[in-house]
């Protein structure tokens, strides 16, 4: 059978990403978006790849795996690095952007590029004598998702996500607060809030004892049964394990001396910037389904916050994932569907960059299945590789997975100087083969279409 294009469900971080990587290769590509005729829950701008919870991107270094999965990516002409590269603000050692700017720049080479075409409506069905990536994402609409559950004989899965709110900078109280990175790494571009143990325990015991907000926009029975990802697990949640919980997580006070003394506080709530102008600070690791009014109150207790302004509350949504080992191969398309490809979070990847790695993978081999030439499978021993092993490797407790090392085939030798060290020589393998191997395979294939 022949192709003339292939259609993407989903202008999110992963459609967008492969409709840009069949459309490198020369391939027609019809792509869907329901904004801005309809939004989500979490969703407000009509621009692509918006970025609902933070906008971190989280660590740049080799000793890490997500920095791993963005030099692959960037290394290869990924769409969505080349937005955050353009559109970054200082993070320390980790990689945050201006959330408008990085999904008004994805946006505009997307509109422009001459072989994508934009349909603005919902899908409703699954057209299989086509080329299809689906990447409708986690809060996928509950026409599509209702489909989705007949078309694949089964139930997706589904948990609760929850994203941290935002703060006007010039309502941070700076004689209380300080400026520093941890472990002073980095230039100084966290707005730290340290805390005594008396604060800390005022802070805590009003935490756990907050009133939540209702779920309004989900199902009853759902609530019964809450599952938090624990990577973006409340914060009122986190703290109810146990009173020193935090203290080990977002409020950890390692690494971030008081200016005036040199010695660390009990506990240290960081802020990070949200735009290259500097005017709103994400609180760090706050993901939260309090009330509003009981966010104004506790967040307020916070040193540093006690009259701080809120641009946007934290807010809670549902998140959508399927059975992925049982349904997909490691290309992302279906086992018993190969024409069919999914993307994104809804796969079992989680995470930002962990969705436009999915969205590379299964827009390139769409666009390799329309052109009748072979699939490129990513060896497990890369970073985009070990998470579609991941999400296609049978497991009797299938669960949404950030990148780690801890999936990426290990070292075949031992390395002096730890952990980091180690991680660092897992890096360099993977680097080595991508620009040696991947990239030049990748860019013949973009001359010859």
């Amino acid at each position: 059978m022949k192709f003339d294009h292939i259609n993407v469900y989903g202008a999110g971080l992963a459609g967008t990403e492969a409709a840009w990587q069949a459309a490198r290769l020369g391939v027609k590509v019809n792509l869907y978006e329901m904004k801005p005729k309809s939004f989500t829950p979490a969703h407000h701008s009509p621009s692509f790849a918006e970025l609902v919870c933070s906008n971190s991107l989280r660590s740049n270094q080799l000793s890490n795996a997500v920095g791993l999965l963005k030099a692959e990516l960037s290394a290869l002409g990924s769409l969505i690095m080349e937005s955050a590269e353009q559109s970054a603000v200082p993070a320390g050692a980790a990689l945050a952007v201006d959330r408008e700017k990085f999904s008004g720049y994805i946006t505009q080479r997307i509109k422009n590029h001459p072989l994508i075409t934009i349909y603005e409506s919902e899908v409703s069905s699954i057209h299989e004598d086509e080329i299809t990536v689906v990447a409708t994402g986690p809060l996928t609409s509950d026409i599509f998702s209702r489909y989705l559950t007949e078309y694949l004989k089964e139930d997706s899965l589904h948990f609760f996500d929850a994203a941290a709110p935002i703060v006007e900078a010039d309502t941070i109280n700076m004689n209380k607060a300080f400026l520093a990175s941890r472990y002073c790494k980095g230039e100084p571009c966290y707005i730290n809030c340290p805390m005594t143990k008396d604060e800390y325990t005022a802070f805590y015991n009003a935490l756990i004892s907050a009133k939540e907000a209702p779920l309004k926009d989900f199902d009853r029975e759902e609530q019964k049964s809450l599952t938090v990802f624990e990577g973006c697990m409340p914060v009122e949640v986190m703290a109810k394990r146990g009173f020193e919980t935090l203290l080990y997580g977002p409020l950890k006070p390692v690494g971030l001396p008081l200016p005036d003394t040199g010695k660390e506080a009990f506990a240290v709530v960081q802020l990070r910037c949200e735009n290259k102008d500097k005017t709103m600070y994400n609180i760090v690791g706050f993901q939260t389904h309090l009330s509003f009014p009981e966010q104004k109150r506790v967040f307020r207790m916070i040193p540093g916050l006690e009259n701080a302004e809120f641009c946007r509350y934290g807010v809670m949504h549902r998140n959508t994932f399927l059975n992925s080992p049982k349904l997909l191969t490691n290309l992302y398309s279906m086992k018993d569907k190969p024409y069919v490809f999914f993307a994104g979070q809804m796969t079992g990847v989680e995470g930002y960059i962990e969705s436009a790695s999915s969205g590379f993978a299964a827009g390139l081999n769409a666009a390799l299945l329309c052109l009748s030439k072979n699939a490129l499978e990513f060896p497990s021993f890369t970073a985009i590789g070990a998470l579609a092993k991941y999400i296609s490797t049978p497991n009797g407790n299938f669960q949404p997975m950030n990148v780690n090392f801890g999936i990426v085939d290990p070292l075949d030798r031992k390395v002096k100087g730890g952990k980091s060290a180690r991680n660092e020589a897992i890096s360099e393998r993977s680097l080595s083969y991508v620009n040696s191997t991947l990239l030049p395979h990748l860019e013949n294939l973009s001359i010859n279409n």
